[in-house]
């Protein structure tokens, strides 16, 4: 009988414990609430969270499965520098690049990265983001996009993952949302919930956006710090973030 190394049957013991099987069942249900509101791709994106205490180790969801699928048992352990620690399907190497260094260069606990429509569609435009001073559901964004401008290809090495985390970086520049070039956009939080009522409520505001400056017709933005002011007091509060994420718990079972 073969054995497995020390680090992995270490890694195996971590993935099962109570903990982790609910960062799983939380992934998971973060992954199907995704397809359920047409925010995936095919197959394709990615969704991660740090393991609790862990600099170097995170739960991603698998290669090859739709969305709308995965269970907790399909989510996969990874380290930072892409090698699968335990779970039975293989991850995309895209997503081995991307979130690695941003969990390695952030810090951040989760990381949401989707092709979603309307967000997408503003990722082509000069101005390459949403409006954060339009509608009330942009507002709580307000302070908090990040834009990487140039796109740069698929991040297949650690350099373009490295420079997307530094796109959300720097000196004065600390952004938990970033729009991506030519390409989607990435959100990031503490915690599952939070993450993705942010990404939820991103979507909408783009929908918002792209529907408005489709009449032809002059937008009316508000004034920046009314904007600002408004999205302190959503980030002042997020019980509804909790809220809504046990309502997707309950109406998207995990798949038997």
């Amino acid at each position: 009988m073969t054995q497995q190394p020390p680090h992995l049957d270490g890694a195996q013991a971590e993935y099962t414990s109570p903990a982790v099987r609910q960062l799983r069942e939380d992934l998971a249900l973060a992954l199907r609430a995704a397809a359920h509101h047409q925010l995936e791709e095919g197959v394709c994106n990615h969704f991660s969270v740090m393991l609790p205490g862990a600099q170097n180790r995170y739960l991603i969801n698998p290669r090859g499965l739709h969305w709308s699928e995965v269970g907790p048992d399909d989510i996969v352990l990874i380290d930072v520098h892409g090698q699968v620690l335990a779970g039975r399907h293989r991850v995309e190497p895209t997503a081995l690049f991307i979130h690695g260094a941003l969990h390695r260069l952030t810090g951040r606990a989760v990381v949401l990265h989707c092709h979603m429509p309307y967000a997408t569609a503003l990722t082509l435009t000069v101005e390459r983001a949403l409006d954060p001073t339009l509608s009330q559901n942009a507002m709580r964004y307000m302070g908090r996009i990040a834009i990487d401008a140039e796109y740069n290809g698929l991040a297949l090495d650690d350099a373009e993952g490295e420079r997307i985390a530094s796109s959300m970086m720097g000196e004065n520049t600390n952004k938990d949302i970033a729009f991506l070039a030519n390409h989607g956009v990435i959100v990031t939080g503490h915690t599952i919930a939070h993450a993705y009522d942010d990404l939820y409520y991103l979507e909408r505001a783009c929908l918002h956006q792209v529907i408005a400056q489709s009449t032809g017709r002059p937008l009316k933005p508000v004034d920046a710090k009314l904007a600002a002011h408004v999205a302190a007091q959503i980030q002042g509060e997020r019980e509804q973030s909790d809220l809504f994420f046990e309502a997707l718990r309950r109406l998207l079972p995990a798949p038997l």
